[in-house]
């Protein structure tokens, strides 16, 4: 997810209903090779592993990541994913699952930024009651920006410097296929890197290929009203106040900054250990989002995520994602769905990469994209209603722009932004779309 504004304003998703659409460029097939059959998504193999990040500023505890392997180890293609905003590993889990479940040559890692590694996931491990004692009773480790003031540097360079170690051990020393990917402003993350130098290599001789679901570049999100157009001058102004101690993005507060995932993460709890129940969280939400009547567990869900979503961003249709389905994604307990910590200067840096050039504000944050128009390997782009069609005209200005040849355009204005991470199997276009553009990659 990406979240540009909070409150109780704006917080109906509007959903327009039409067909599937799909579009392949010259060289993209349009019928998927021969594979190994597909397996239960049940006997799939999952591990939650941390791995060794990039020196950064903070502790050198501090410098690690934790990715959630789904699939065979010995699967020749891995797809690695990168969570949206204020999104994490859990986001992605339930269509890491469905896609190994396809495509048994495919493993697919969800990847868990460090951000994560300051989030307090242990009370999830209890029951739905003790949980919520823990949290709502403030029990839990918490962080402010004075127990952490290094997060100040976590920008898109430290992001990107962790996610090469990632992408380079999923290539195993070159003996596996990597297709980098993302949902949000993990697709913006995935282009940056392929277009991002390190020590001299482009990050797309790394990658076989780019997946961006509901995300993107150069005005990827203009048809959901968002631009970005930092001028150097914004761009100081903004480190000067990170500088003073603004560290973390605070688009979606309620009082702390982490206090909304965590009653999203209970929500799920509650819902999946007894829908039927009375809730007794939705009286510790905010006024204004509170429903105004008695609701279940599961009911509060559907408030959340259907009749009264926070932002539009933040929705699923019914038609598409069951909320007992997302109720059991948010659950967790580990890895969760949400990032407790989003920083600042990733917010800034991932504007100011919004327009994917060596521009001279990206110059002055010490943003590496200078590799953008040499980028040359296929790259799949799904929307959804969101951005009602500028995710896609970002993707061929993209492929415009570069020497990419081949390339898959899917789209169904139908589903919600969150709609192809948590959708039913067969209700999921994004999953049936997908998969033959990974089929065709992993048959190069």
């Amino acid at each position: 997810m990406r979240i540009p504004w909070a409150g109780p304003a704006r917080r109906m998703c509007r959903v327009v209903t039409t067909g599937l659409i799909l579009a392949a460029t010259a060289g993209a097939a349009t019928a998927a090779p021969a594979t190994a059959a597909p397996v239960a998504p049940g006997q799939v193999r999952e591990a939650y592993v941390s791995m060794a990040g990039a020196d950064a500023p903070g502790p050198s505890e501090r410098d690690r990541v934790h990715v959630l392997k789904v699939g065979s180890p010995r699967a020749r293609q891995v797809l690695v994913l990168v969570p949206g905003q204020f999104a994490a590993a859990g986001s992605l889990a339930p269509l890491a699952r469905q896609l190994a479940a396809r495509r048994p040559d495919t493993q697919v890692w969800a990847v868990d930024r460090r951000e994560q590694n300051l989030a307090d996931l242990d009370g999830f491990r209890r029951s739905p009651d003790r949980a919520a004692e823990y949290y709502l009773g403030g029990h839990y480790r918490a962080q402010t920006p004075q127990s952490v003031p290094y997060t100040a540097e976590w920008g898109l360079a430290v992001e990107l410097a962790d996610l090469r170690k990632v992408v380079l051990a999923a290539r195993d020393g070159g003996r596996r296929q990597v297709v980098l990917g993302g949902h949000s402003w993990g697709g913006t993350t995935a282009l940056a890197y392929a277009g991002w130098d390190f020590a001299g290599r482009p990050g797309h001789r790394d990658l076989s290929g780019l997946v961006v679901i509901d995300g993107g570049v150069h005005d990827a999100f203009a048809g959901e009203g968002i631009t970005y157009r930092l001028t150097a001058e914004q761009a100081d102004a903004w480190r000067e106040r990170i500088g003073r101690g603004e560290v973390f993005d605070e688009s979606v507060t309620m009082g702390r900054t982490e206090t909304f995932a965590i009653l999203q993460q209970l929500a799920g709890t509650y819902a999946a250990a007894a829908p039927d129940q009375p809730s007794t969280l939705a009286a510790h939400l905010p006024e204004w989002l509170r429903p105004a009547s008695e609701v279940t567990n599961a009911g509060l869900v559907e408030w959340l995520y259907v009749t009264h979503p926070l932002v539009p961003d933040i929705s699923i249709n019914p038609a598409h994602t069951p909320p007992a389905a997302l109720a059991r994604a948010l659950a967790g307990p580990v890895p969760s769905v949400n990032q407790w910590y989003w920083p600042s200067r990733l917010t800034l840096d991932l504007q100011a990469a919004d327009p994917f050039a060596d521009t001279p504000v990206a110059r002055g944050l010490g943003l590496r994209l200078w590799h953008t128009r040499e980028i040359d390997v296929p790259l799949y782009s799904f929307q959804t209603g969101l951005t009602h069609g500028t995710a896609n005209t970002a993707a061929r200005w993209v492929v415009e722009q570069s020497r990419i040849r081949s390339a898959t355009y899917a789209e169904n204005p139908a589903m919600t932004h969150l709609d192809p991470l948590f959708a039913a199997p067969e209700k999921n276009t994004l999953l049936e779309t997908v998969t033959p553009f990974l089929a065709r990659l992993g048959e190069r």
